[in-house]
C-alpha cells in the first residue's frame, strides 16, 4: 500500500538537484527570449489605440488583439515573477518582475477604453453582433459582464486615469513582500541547542514545537520583530485600503467590499452570511479549542498553543511520497484529474524546497495559458507540507482543466471558486489517510489535522475577513489606520474568536500585531474566499466520497467551466449556494462529527 511508504524517514533532497526546481524554459527558452518579447510587446501595445472609437465596427478583431496581448503580457509576467520568487534577494530579477508589472499596467491603461465603448454600443447591438458573428463567441461572457457594469463604468479618460494608477496602488503590497521576505532583521535564537534565524519559514516550523517554552519564545520574538515595524505596516495597510476605497468611490460604490464583490457579480449576502454565520458557530470553534487543550494536557491554553499537533508524531514524508498520496487520494475524481498531477510531478512544474531568499509559503501560478501551471512549495517533510502539496496541486489541476476546456478569454476563474479545488484536494487526502490509518493513535493524528484545517482555513479566514472589513470601514468613514489602532482592532476580533473572555484561550495583547504578517490584506478582499471555499468544498467532497450519482461530473464541470459565467452561478449549478446558512451549518456539523469521533477514541482509551 502507498501508505506504508509514509513510514520511511524523510531525507531532504539537495537544493541544487535540477528535478527539485521548476523549469521556466517552458515559458521562454532564455532570458534573452523573454527580453525580446518584452520589447516586442512594449512596441505593440500602443497600436491598440487604432481600436479607440472603432469597436462598434471592428469589435471582433479589436477584442482578438486585446486578449492576445493580455495573454502574452501575462505569460511574460509569469516568467519574471516566478524567477524573482525563487530568490527575492536578486535585484536584477526583482527589476524584471517590476518591468513586467509596469507593462501589464500599460496594457490596462491603453485598453481602458474598451469598457466605456462597449457600454456605449449598448446591449441590443452587442446581442445582434453575438448572434451574427461566431468569432465573438469566446467573448460572450466578457461582453455581457461589461454591459452589466455600465452603472460603474467611467468615461474613457477617467478609466485611463484609474488604470494608470494601478501600479501605484499595488505598491504597498510589493513593499510588504520586499520587507518581509528580503529585508526584515529577523531575530536569532537557540532552539534545542541549534542557532535559528526566525524568519517566516522558521516561524512556521518552530511555532509547532512540542516544548511549550520554545513556542512562547518563538511567538514573543517573532511578533516582537513585527511590532518594531508596526507603524510602517500600518502606513502600508492604510495606503492600500485608501487605494481600494478610491477606486470604489470613483466608480460609485458605497464601500470597497461592494466594489470588490461586484468584480465577479457576487451578492453582498455571501460576505455578510460568512461573517454572521461564523460568529453564530463560534461555540463549535471554542469546543475544539477546549478539546485540543485537553489533549495537549494544557490547563491554561494560550495563543502560542495553537499549532502543535494534538497527537505527537515525528513521521515525515519525502516529496515523492507526498506526490503519490496526492494522486491516490484524488483517485475518486478519475484519470482526467490524476493524470494532470502525475504529468506535472515528472515534468518540473514545481519548485520544491526552501532556501535563503526564496518566497515564503506556497502558491500556484496558472497564468501562462499556453504552457502549464507552476507550483511553489517550501516543502519540509511534515504532514502540513503533505497537505499543502495536495492543496496547491488542486489549484494546478483546476487551472489545467480550465485551460484545456476554455478559450483564453474564459479560462481565468474567479477567486471565489479558486480555493474550492485546493481545499477539496485536502479533504480527499484526509479521507484517504483516515481510511488507511493503522491504529487509533494514527487516526487521532489525522483527525486532529482535519480539525486544525477547519480552524485555520474556515474560522481563521473568516476572522481575517471580519478584520479586513473593519479596517476598510475605518478608512471609508474618514479614519486613519495607524499601526497601534489597527493592532487594537485586530486584537479585539482575535480575542472574541478564541474565547479570551470565556477563558477558552488566553490572547496576549502583544499578538495584536499578527495582522502585519499577512500579505493577503493587500489583495483587496481576498481571504474571505478561503472560508467560503472550504465550506463549499466540504459539501462537494462529501458527495464525491459518498459516490452520489453525478457528484464527480458536477465537480469536474465546475473546474472546467473556468470563468465562463458568474462564479456564484457556477457554484450554485454545482449544488452549493453560499448566500444561505446551509454551507456554514454543514461545516460546523462536520467539525462536530470529527470531534465526536476524537472523543469516542479518547473514551475508549480511557
Amino acid at each position: 500500500m502507498l501508505f506504508l511508504l509514509a513510514t520511511l524517514a524523510f531525507a531532504a533532497a539537495p537544493a541544487e538537484r535540477v528535478e527539485d526546481t521548476w523549469d521556466l524554459s517552458a515559458v521562454y527558452p532564455s532570458v534573452e527570449a523573454w527580453d525580446a518579447e518584452m520589447t516586442r510587446l512594449a512596441a505593440e501595445i500602443p497600436t491598440l489605440e487604432t481600436c479607440r472609437g472603432a469597436l462598434a465596427t471592428q469589435l471582433a478583431p479589436c477584442l482578438d488583439r486585446a486578449f492576445t496581448l493580455q495573454k502574452a503580457v501575462t505569460r511574460a509576467g509569469t516568467y519574471a515573477n516566478n524567477a524573482s520568487a525563487a530568490d527575492t534577494r536578486d535585484d536584477v530579477w526583482r527589476g524584471r518582475a517590476q518591468r513586467a508589472g509596469m507593462l501589464a499596467n500599460t496594457l490596462g491603461e491603453t485598453s481602458s477604453f474598451f469598457g466605456p465603448e462597449i457600454v456605449a454600443i449598448g446591449p441590443k447591438k452587442i446581442a445582434k453582433a453575438l448572434a451574427k458573428d461566431a468569432t465573438l463567441a469566446p467573448y460572450r461572457y466578457y461582453l455581457e459582464s461589461t454591459l452589466r457594469n455600465a452603472a460603474h463604468t467611467l468615461d474613457p479618460e477617467r478609466e485611463a486615469l484609474l488604470a494608470a494608477t494601478g501600479d501605484l496602488r499595488d505598491a504597498p503590497g510589493r513593499v510588504h513582500t520586499v520587507l518581509t521576505d528580503a529585508e526584515m532583521p529577523w531575530p536569532k535564537l537557540k532552539i534545542h541547542g541549534e542557532d535559528v534565524t526566525l524568519d517566516a519559514s522558521a516561524y512556521t516550523l518552530h511555532r509547532a514545537d512540542p516544548d511549550r517554552a520554545v513556542r512562547r519564545e518563538v511567538f514573543e520574538q517573532f511578533w516582537g520583530a513585527y511590532a518594531g515595524f508596526q507603524g510602517t505596516f500600518g502606513t502600508l495597510l492604510d495606503t492600500a485600503a485608501r487605494g481600494h476605497w478610491l477606486v470604489a468611490e470613483t466608480r460609485g460604490f458605497d464601500s470597497a467590499v461592494s466594489a470588490a464583490l461586484d468584480t465577479d457579480h457576487l451578492p453582498r449576502a455571501v460576505y455578510d452570511s460568512l461573517v454572521t454565520q461564523t460568529n453564530a458557530h463560534l461555540p463549535t470553534l471554542h469546543r475544539y479549542l477546549k478539546l485540543r487543550a485537553r489533549m495537549l494536557g494544557i490547563m491554561d491554553p494560550a495563543y502560542y498553543d495553537m499549532y502543535p499537533s494534538i497527537v505527537k508524531s515525528d513521521r515525515t514524508w519525502t516529496v515523492e511520497e507526498a506526490e503519490a498520496l496526492a494522486v491516490v487520494s484524488a483517485a475518486p475524481l478519475g484519470t482526467a484529474y490524476t493524470d494532470i498531477l502525475t504529468t506535472g510531478f515528472k515534468s518540473r512544474w514545481m519548485d520544491v524546497y526552501p532556501r535563503p531568499g526564496k518566497d515564503s509559503g506556497a502558491y500556484m501560478d496558472g497564468a501562462a495559458y499556453d504552457v502549464h501551471p507552476f507550483v511553489l512549495m517550501n516543502y519540509n517533510g511534515d504532514y502540513e507540507s503533505v497537505t499543502t502539496l495536495a492543496h496547491e496541486w488542486g489549484h494546478a489541476a483546476h487551472s489545467a482543466l480550465s485551460m484545456k476546456a476554455q478559450p483564453y478569454p474564459t479560462a481565468n476563474y474567479a477567486t471565489f471558486i479558486a480555493e474550492i479545488a485546493s481545499t477539496c484536494g485536502e479533504a480527499l487526502l484526509v479521507d484517504h489517510m483516515l481510511k488507511n490509518a493503522k491504529d487509533d493513535d494514527e487516526r487521532l493524528y489525522y483527525l486532529g489535522s482535519a480539525l486544525e484545517s477547519l480552524r485555520t482555513t474556515y474560522f481563521r479566514q473568516a476572522q481575517l475577513a471580519e478584520f479586513e472589513l473593519a479596517a476598510h470601514t475605518t478608512v471609508e468613514q474618514g479614519g486613519a489606520l495607524t499601526g497601534a489602532d489597527v493592532s487594537a482592532t485586530y486584537l479585539d476580533i482575535l480575542k472574541r474568536y478564541y474565547g479570551h473572555a470565556q477563558g477558552v484561550t488566553n490572547i496576549d495583547d502583544r499578538y495584536g500585531v499578527e495582522w502585519a504578517y499577512i500579505p493577503h490584506f493587500y489583495y483587496n478582499f481576498y481571504v474571505w474566499q478561503y472560508a467560503t471555499s472550504i465550506a463549499a468544498s466540504s459539501l462537494l467532497a462529501e458527495d464525491i466520497l459518498a459516490n452520489k450519482p453525478g457528484a464527480v461530473d458536477r465537480y469536474l464541470t465546475l473546474l472546467r467551466a473556468g470563468g465562463s459565467d458568474d462564479p456564484y452561478v457556477l457554484l450554485k449549478t454545482a449544488g452549493v449556494d453560499m448566500a444561505t446558512p446551509e454551507p456554514y451549518d454543514a461545516i460546523a456539523r462536520r467539525m462536530d462529527r470529527l470531534m465526536d469521533e476524537v472523543e469516542a477514541i479518547l473514551a475508549k482509551k480511557k
